[in-house]
């Protein structure tokens, strides 16, 4: 049976209903969240939905931040957990760093949102062979899915190991709007759901979440990947 890995949804509900409708049509109904679910506009809508999926979450770094109650980034994240309240708050910060599946075709398939043993560090699809291995340290599985930087790429190390990542729902930095994602088993392949995001745009306004406007732009011109993927290396060398 597939698996949709899905990723840095970041409280966009309507690219993420987009996503569950095209995994309705598909007939795919196992699905794993690759981190930072519930950071964005609508996060008790989007965790609501993500749980009536019944799919599996790992911790993103904005899952964690809006547990944390962090300003440094701005009021986004106390919004967030004030929208979220006590219980929920506490099955977000429930979710585990990892989870290992084993799925048909890839083999043993490791999640997380950035390494193993952190939610943070960041590596690209041409970070150096030698550095993206010290950055993720050892991984006992076959394939490694990964989210935290918002571009799908799939790539294979020297030593077998496989890296997949799915993209964002919520906001992608492919030069293309819409929602994206991954669908794993027997092999990979790369999706892109289509929704109506000027008038998401248009509705995180109305709502007046604490949404940076530059992210609100980001998400009707979304960035291109090569060089969102050359601004990455340049703050991950530096």
């Amino acid at each position: 049976m597939p698996v949709a890995a899905i990723s840095d949804i970041h409280g966009n509900l309507p690219a993420l209903r987009a996503v569950i409708g095209d995994l309705e049509r598909e007939g795919i109904a196992d699905v794993v969240v690759v981190g930072d679910t519930v950071s964005g506009p609508w996060p008790v809508e989007t965790l609501d939905a993500v749980e009536r999926l019944g799919a599996q979450v790992v911790r993103g770094n904005a899952d964690r931040i809006v547990v944390e109650r962090y300003d440094g980034y701005g009021p986004l994240a106390g919004w967030c957990a004030d929208l979220l309240g006590d219980e929920r708050l506490a099955r977000v910060a429930g979710w585990p760093l990892t989870l290992e599946r084993e799925i048909e075709g890839l083999g043993t398939v490791l999640i997380c949102h950035a390494t193993p043993a952190s939610d943070d560090p960041i590596y690209t699809s041409i970070t150096p062979e030698d550095d993206l291995l010290a950055t993720i340290g050892p991984v006992a599985a076959d394939l490694l899915a990964c989210g935290h930087t918002h571009m799908q790429y799939d790539r294979t190390l020297s030593s077998g190991l496989r890296i997949v990542n799915p993209g964002s729902v919520g906001m992608p930095y492919e030069g293309s709007r819409g929602a994206y994602w991954v669908k794993l088993g027997p092999g990979v392949e790369f999706r892109r759901s289509a929704y109506d995001v000027r008038s998401t745009a248009a509705a995180i306004e109305e709502l007046g979440a604490p949404v940076e406007e530059r992210l609100i732009e980001y998400l009707l011109e979304p960035p291109d990947a090569t060089m969102t993927t050359e601004y990455f290396e340049s703050i991950r060398a530096a």
